[in-house]
């Protein structure tokens, strides 16, 4: 499994299930770092899910970050899908039109 963890955030991959679990509070100040950590880590990935479960806190950068591993992922062949989105973010989403172009899961 590889990591990215700091006191505001973590970013967990785990290779095996493709699975990029990311926790705590996706903002205008973790979300730069996190983007680039989350790139790194999903570079030799082909499908990825990203797990929102443990998101404590998010406003519109959260939801920039989750366009930007779609942009990221497409422009390299991956298949994304996010799942768990908490409803703060999915109330950002809905109500810039975005949601319908998100691929959300379970």
């Amino acid at each position: 499994m590889k990591s990215a963890v700091t006191e505001a955030y973590s970013l967990n991959f785990d290779p095996q299930t493709k699975v990029l679990s990311i926790g705590g509070e996706m903002v205008m100040d973790t979300v730069p770092p996190m983007l680039k950590q989350a790139k790194q880590l999903l570079n030799d990935a082909d499908k990825i899910e990203v797990d929102l479960q443990q998101v404590t806190r998010s406003d519109s950068s959260g939801l920039a970050l989750l366009i930007d591993l779609m942009r990221h992922a497409n422009g390299s062949v991956k298949e994304v899908r996010f799942r768990n989105m908490p409803k703060q973010m999915l109330a950002i989403a809905n109500a810039s039109g975005l949601e319908e172009f998100l691929p959300l899961g379970d």
